[in-house]
């Protein structure tokens, strides 16, 4: 049974999304702030957090980047704003969707489920000891590193996955729905600007060597390398 952690000063918000995930059969706690929060996930393990981003004492993005520092649980983020700038941020800082409020709880709770799913899918996937290298751009799939002319690259948990994805199918066409399937897990519940998004911070982190990753026009991309 997957423990959830919920997040929101909002005790009406709490209360609609532990009914519906207790429904699903997940083991649910709850928090009323991210500095709560934090301590809850230094005595505790979850399986997932679902969390607001505006909460007093300490918010949900800062919250989350202090959890991340010591604990690798996935984080669905619940926010008022849909700005496309809060989502970069929140992509930035390592979360793994994006829910703007008002949202339906059914919706929510089969995104749960994908992030679940996909979480246990990487824990169980067995480790193949992959390295690329393209000139100064060296890619350590086994070791979950990046080297750029060197120095070690610091990057989401997404953009890591996105790289390799896009790597281990290097010089093949690769549609925004399927990077979406196979990079986030799911489909229909997918945006085209998520991966977009995620194309443009991989692409910052590659610095000169971004010249890899091809837009096809209307398509997708691809990882172009000899």
């Amino acid at each position: 049974m997957a423990h959830i952690l919920i997040v929101d000063d909002e005790i009406n918000i709490r209360k609609v999304v532990r009914e519906y995930a207790e429904f699903e059969g997940y083991e649910v706690t709850e928090a009323e702030n991210g500095m709560e929060a934090v301590n809850l996930c230094h005595d505790n393990d979850y399986d997932l957090i679902i969390m607001d981003v505006m909460m007093p004492r300490l918010d949900g993005y800062s919250a989350c980047k202090e959890i991340h520092k010591t604990k690798n649980i996935p984080v669905i983020m619940l926010s008022a704003r849909g700005e496309e700038y809060d989502k970069l941020f929140g992509f930035e800082i390592g979360i793994d969707d994006y829910v703007v409020k008002p949202f339906s709880p059914k919706e929510l709770m089969a995104r749960v489920k994908v992030v679940l799913k996909r979480n246990t899918a990487v824990k169980e996937e067995e480790v193949v000891p992959d390295k690329f290298e393209f000139e100064g751009l060296e890619v350590d799939i086994a070791g979950r590193e990046v080297y750029v002319n060197g120095k070690k690259a610091s990057m989401t948990p997404k953009e890591y996955d996105l790289l390799f994805y896009l790597v281990k199918n290097k010089n093949i066409a690769l549609s925004r729905d399927r990077l979406l399937e196979e990079v986030w897990g799911y489909d229909f519940f997918g945006d085209d600007r998520t991966v977009d998004t995620h194309i443009k911070m991989l692409r910052n982190s590659l610095g000169e060597y971004r010249k890899y990753i091809v837009t096809l026009r209307g398509m997708g991309y691809k990882f172009e390398a000899d």
